[in-house]
């Protein structure tokens, strides 16, 4: 490594009491509104369960425990350009063969969390009755503004932005060829990065396709194409509302988020409730435990404000660079219980090279969270075919 490269540091996040025991004492001092008598979350959040869920995290949670947890795959900061970027790197365990470098993109409203329970299973498959060799070296950065990589002091980071970012977070690791995938804003972030470095990466997989994008004529749409906007367009008027506030104006609502922990809360749960396969029941697919450590990580690093604003910088990407195609090979699993309209195979053939598509019958919009085993068995398939671009 050069000196003109900049060095990772190992990186081991530590709480203080204070900051604890303030918001424990903002929990128990929670003004809860009124709400309609079975209202459910039929309105948004259920104020019954979001009282219960609080009352958890002031009473009973063990951030100290999770965080140790959140500890257990080596992390490190590294700073790019004016920021410093926390990502986890954690290199194949016994690879038979070389290991392939995985770069692995999050969304919102996560962080590197998204990816915790997926790790180990990428980096030693053996271990996990999968074949040796399909292991990666797994890379999970932190985007600017969300977890433990820094906030964004002027204008906020577009997904294109980020994608420079990551594509020099690799270089800086040593990685001249390496895969990349990703869900939510973290498919957007995985397009780019093959869009502008495909010399770089070997092979793309993306959770969706994200809500479509198209300035042209619709009569050039097949009907399929055509249904696909049009339910993409019904879903964003009657949920895309968080959306429309994130693109808009995203610090009115951080304000409020950012001051009360049961705010915060009610913002994220009812998204981690309705973007996923759980029937309507959360905890079939998070624990309240695994609920409060993604929200008691927007907490603690005060990032729910700036995660929010990379809506409003990726709102002004110019048309044009949703138009381009990615002729990077390309697959797609999607996961049933994911917010997003499937879809159809002309509109994929549209935007990427597509080598593969999967239906998986559960897993949600959190998929490599609530069903680790199976996201990581699809990134296993998937990459198969393209380890031997390493030589």
């Amino acid at each position: 490594m050069s000196r003109s490269t900049p060095r990772p540091e190992p990186f081991v996040s530590a709480t203080s009491a204070a900051a604890l025991n303030d918001l424990r004492t903002r929990l128990r001092a929670t003004r809860w509104p009124d709400s309609p008598a079975d209202a459910g979350w039929s309105l948004g959040v259920d104020v019954g369960y979001l009282h219960e869920l609080v009352d958890y995290w002031a009473d009973e949670f063990d951030w100290a425990a999770q965080e140790s947890a959140l500890s257990r795959h080596p992390r490190f900061r590294v700073e790019i350009g004016d920021l410093n970027i926390h990502f986890v790197h954690a290199r194949a365990v016994s690879p038979v063969g070389p290991a392939l470098p995985l770069v692995l993109s999050h969304g919102w409203p996560d962080s590197f969390w998204r990816y915790s329970k997926v790790v180990s299973l990428l980096t030693d498959p053996g271990a996990h009755g999968a074949d040796p060799a399909d292991a990666f070296d797994v890379i999970v950065p932190d985007m600017p503004g969300y977890g433990y990589s820094d906030r964004p002091t002027g204008p906020p980071l577009n997904s294109i932005d980020v994608a420079g970012l990551w594509a020099e977070l690799m270089r800086i690791l040593g990685y001249s060829r390496y895969g990349a995938a990703g869900g939510d804003i973290g498919s957007a972030v995985s397009r780019y990065l093959a869009l502008d470095n495909p010399e770089s990466v070997v092979a793309v997989h993306r959770m969706d396709a994200g809500l479509p994008v198209f300035t042209g004529d619709r009569a050039d749409l097949s009907p399929q194409e055509q249904e696909f906007l049009d339910s993409s367009a019904a879903w964003g008027s009657t949920e895309g509302a968080y959306a429309a506030m994130h693109r808009t104006k995203p610090q009115t609502a951080a304000v409020g988020l950012t001051d009360s922990p049961a705010g915060l809360a009610a913002w994220i749960v009812e998204k981690l409730r309705g973007w996923t396969d759980c029937d309507g029941v959360i905890e079939r697919s998070f624990s309240k435990d695994e609920i409060l450590t993604n929200i008691t990580l927007y907490w603690l690093t005060g990032t729910i404000g700036s995660s929010m604003r990379m809506y409003n910088a990726n709102g002004s990407i110019p048309s044009e660079q949703h138009a381009r195609r990615v002729e990077v090979p390309s697959g797609f699993s999607f996961f049933s219980g994911d917010l997003f309209a499937r879809p159809p195979r002309a509109w994929l053939d549209r935007v990427a090279n597509v080598v593969r598509i999967k239906e998986l019958p559960r897993g949600g919009h959190f998929a490599p969270f609530v069903e680790p085993e199976l996201y990581a068995q699809e990134l296993r398939d998937f990459f198969r075919p393209y380890r031997k671009a390493l030589g």
